[in-house]
């Protein structure tokens, strides 16, 4: 029975401490809030379509697909840094794809209008202005074997 208490007791306390350290990474990012006309004002209508409607650009369209030199990728929305140019690979889907995105930087969640195929996927959002940027799919390389399909319009990209 102590043996069982200590486990519980140790576990709730491990919990606990992992609970705080992903809220104070999500509050050391902080957050924007913006109004329907801010970010209009802000954003291209495309931009606005893809970030704040959840939309989606036409693929091959975006120049970020030959962008191939060292550098990040930033939210366009509110200049988070979400991907190193370490992860791009050319998907061939005519999006720009990335095996990984920097830890703690998209919020995803099952997308509702997913069927159920074997290709499965998840809509990823930024983790600081909550603008929708596409979607990860199970088809990507190693070493994580995802592919984070971004909608280049969502994205700025920073020269090393």
């Amino acid at each position: 029975m102590q043996r069982r208490l200590f486990l519980q007791t140790g576990l709730s306390a491990a919990a606990g401490m992992l609970i705080a350290r992903v809220a104070a990474a999500a509050d050391a990012i902080g957050k924007v809030v913006k109004t329907e006309a801010e970010w209009r004002k802000l954003l291209t209508p495309e931009q606005f379509h893809v970030l704040r409607e959840e939309g989606t650009e036409w693929a091959g369209t975006s120049p970020l697909n030959k962008e191939y030199r060292k550098g990040m990728y930033a939210c366009v929305g509110c200049d988070l840094v979400l991907y190193s140019s370490t992860a791009k690979f050319d998907s061939g889907t005519g999006w720009p794809s990335f095996y990984e995105a920097l830890p703690g930087r998209m919020a995803s969640e099952t997308d509702p209008k997913t069927f159920k195929s074997r290709l499965q996927y998840t809509e990823m959002h930024c983790a600081r202005c909550g603008g929708h940027h596409g979607h990860i799919f199970n088809d990507g390389p190693a070493p994580t074997g995802l592919r984070y399909c971004s909608n280049g319009v969502a994205l700025k990209f920073l020269p090393a």
